[in-house]
This record gives structure tokens, C-alpha cells and sequence, in this order.
């Protein structure tokens, strides 16, 4: 999504450096919301979002995790305004988990300000007067059948917004839930993923809600890495938020060597944008998954993926499955971030948008199109 290609375009196919591909003509741009909680990999995986040409973002919701809410809508009004967007709306979300008390806050790995302690100046714009849960129902009861949320913290404004709207589950295209841990240990327990375990509550009446939903875990996010050589690459390269993102990882490496003996930093939530953007680059188990609310277990999530014929009815009894990312093709999802993350600005050719059109008699074939290719400034092709 560019904001400004936005506004100076209509129809036709859009050269601009983009993701992987090029937007077809009349292409259909997913519909998204990112309910997020930045956050170093958050801020990667939003500016990756407002980069990518076959995403529409309608707005970015804001819970605690990474830092508390109040920090998370201020990063996210910054991160709309240093992608271009800063008329993209953000509203604030709940200020602690469903059964209230003081929400478990990670600045120890993310710093004070949720970007690693570089402390940008604060925003220009502000939020919207509309609550998150408020925002979810209204854009998902304005395009049903046609948003997808990109959960990227604790899942209480997914969990209000399934409690407003009785319809709100059905409605909805597909929640992607970055959370949980299947078959594998936690990183904040052995038992338990940060995200789930920020509110079980709300995660359990997610996982239960018979909406479309992904999951992915740390089990797969935790093997897709940047190691030091990657992040040097990264502070080297030209692309458009690359010195700030070296910036904010600086503190967020630093934090893994610390905690699990890492010389890099997992890619929780660009994994988890992948998974969205790129689901062939995945594989899934189907089943019905409960989240541990009480006990020494608390948030741990729980797959039955239904190969047992139980005697009697038990919790996970009756409800609808849901998508676990079971395995991922480590070396793609790592190039398509990197791809994403340093992607350069292309310099000024003498035009600022590159528009390609339809004439009465051809269009210029896409498959081997270069910004220097001599059809490119002919001009019954281009609009300036």
C-alpha cells in the first residue's frame, strides 16, 4: 500500500518498485487491519504492510504486550506517518486483558519506547475517537466477507469486538493470529507464548469463535532468523526504513543474544505478515484449539487435531477448527522479508509515479518490464 499511489492513481498497472509481483489491472487489494502492540518486529512488519501494493490497510488497531497501550497508539500514529500514511486511522484498544488487572508489559525487550530507545519525536496526527473493538465491528460490518486482521499482540480487541457483534466472527475474512506455542516451549514459560499469555481469556474466546483463523506460532516464527551478517545487510542497503529499523533492532538483538544465546533477532510478526501475504509458503494442521486459563499453565495452547476418537464430550468438544502453521519454507519467508525490508527507493527518472495503461491496442507484457527499459518512456504508454 502507498498512500500516495493512492490518491494519483486509478486505473492500470502500478510500477513502483513493489513486493514480490506487480499489481494486475483490476487486481482486488486485501483488506486489512492490524491490531498490534509496537514494538520492534511489529514496526517491521507494518512498514513491510504499508510497502506492499496488494494490501489495503483501513486502519491500525492498538493493545498493550511490547509496551502499554497508551505507547502502542503513539508508535502506531508514527508508523503511519513514517510509511506516507498518516491519514490511515488508529484506534486505541483496551488498556488491559479481559479480566482487568495490570497487563504484562515487555519493555525489557523492545526499551521504554517500544523502538529499541530512540525515543522519535512524538506524533503529528491523533488517534481516532472511535475505540478498537468500536473500529473492528464497523469496518468489518461495512465490508463483510472482505477484511482480514493481522493480530499481532494479545488478542483483547479481537475478543470485545467478537463480544459486540454476535456477527462479528462470521463476518469477518480471516484472522491471523501471531501466538502460541504447539509442541514447543514458550518464551515466557515453559508453558506459554508472550502474545496469549498477555490475556488467555481473550485468546480462548478467539480460538472458539468459529471465525476463519490462522495461527502462528512461535514455533514457526522462532526459525526464521536475522542473523548479524543479515542485519549488517540491512543497515547497508538502500531501503526506504532500513537505517531506522537498524536503528530499533540494535536494542532488540542485543536483548536475544541476552535471552536465548541468538547473535540475531527472530521475525515473529514479518513471519507473521507473510503468512498472510504469502500462505503458500506454509503448511497447516486443522483442529480445534483451548487455551490453558488457570493453573501453572497459563496460556498455553492446545491443539486437538482430531485423530482420536474420544469417549464422551471433553473441552475441545463441539467447537470449529482453526489453521496452526505447522511448517514453513524457512529460506523464502527469510529472502521475501529481507526483499521487503530493503527494498530501495528508486531515484528520480524525471516522474514520480510510473503509471502503465492500456491502449486500444496492447499492453506492454509485465513478465520482463525494467525501470529502464526503452518502452517505459514512450509516451502513449505513460502517464506522468
Amino acid at each position: 500500500m502507498d498512500c500516495e499511489m493512492e490518491k494519483n492513481s486509478h486505473d492500470g498497472v502500478v510500477v513502483n518498485g513493489g513486493n514480490d509481483g506487480v499489481l494486475g489491472l483490476h487486481s482486488k487489494k486485501k483488506k486489512l487491519i492490524i491490531d498490534t502492540d509496537p514494538g520492534i518486529d511489529d514496526s517491521m512488519a507494518i512498514l513491510m504492510a504499508f510497502q506492499n501494493p496488494e494490501v489495503d490497510i483501513l486502519g491500525l488497531t492498538t493493545v498493550f504486550g511490547n509496551v502499554r497501550t497508551e505507547d502502542a497508539t503513539r508508535n502506531a500514529l508514527l508508523l503511519c506517518e513514517i510509511a506516507g500514511c498518516p491519514s490511515v486511522p488508529v484506534a486505541e484498544g483496551s488498556h488491559e486483558p479481559l479480566k482487568g488487572g495490570r497487563p504484562r508489559v515487555a519493555d525489557f525487550v523492545h526499551g521504554s519506547d517500544g523502538m529499541g530507545n530512540i525515543f522519535l519525536p512524538p506524533p503529528k496526527t491523533e488517534k481516532s475517537d472511535k475505540s478498537a473493538s468500536e473500529f473492528l465491528v464497523e469496518k468489518v460490518s461495512q465490508y463483510p466477507g472482505e477484511v482480514s486482521i493481522l493480530a499481532l499482540g494479545p488478542l483483547t480487541n479481537v475478543a470485545l469486538a467478537i463480544k459486540r457483534d454476535s456477527s462479528f466472527a462470521s463476518k469477518v475474512k480471516k484472522i491471523v493470529v501471531l501466538g502460541g506455542s504447539f509442541f514447543a516451549l514458550g518464551n515466557v514459560n515453559p508453558a506459554a507464548e508472550a502474545n496469549i499469555y498477555g490475556d488467555p481469556e481473550a485468546a480462548d474466546v478467539v480460538f472458539t469463535s468459529g471465525a476463519n483463523i490462522v495461527v502462528v506460532g512461535i514455533n514457526i516464527t522462532t526459525q526464521v532468523q536475522m542473523t548479524d551478517d543479515d542485519l549488517l545487510k540491512l543497515k547497508q542497503s538502500n531501503g526506504k526504513h532500513a537505517q531506522l529499523l537498524s536503528d530499533m533492532c540494535k536494542f532488540y538483538r542485543d536483548w536475544h543474544v541476552k535471552s536465548d544465546g541468538v547473535y540475531g533477532i527472530f521475525l515473529h510478526d514479518p513471519v507473521s505478515f507473510v503468512a498472510l501475504v504469502r500462505p503458500d509458503l506454509f503448511t497447516y494442521k486443522k483442529g480445534v484449539v483451548r487455551v490453558e486459563t488457570q493453573g501453572i499453565c497459563v496460556g498455553h495452547t492446545l491443539l486437538d487435531q482430531g485423530l482420536k476418537k474420544w469417549d464422551g464430550s471433553n473441552p475441545w468438544t463441539s467447537y470449529s477448527p482453526v489453521s496452526v502453521a505447522w511448517m514453513v519454507d524457512v529460506d523464502e519467508v527469510l529472502n521475501y522479508v529481507k526483499r521487503m525490508l530493503m527494498k530501495p527507493v528508486y531515484p528520480d527518472l524525471g516522474f514520480k509515479k510510473l503509471i502503465i495503461v492500456a491502449t486500444s491496442s496492447s499492453l506492454l507484457s509485465l513478465k520482463n518490464i525494467h525501470l529502464d527499459d526503452p518502452q517505459l518512456h514512450n509516451k502513449s504508454h505513460l502517464q506522468y
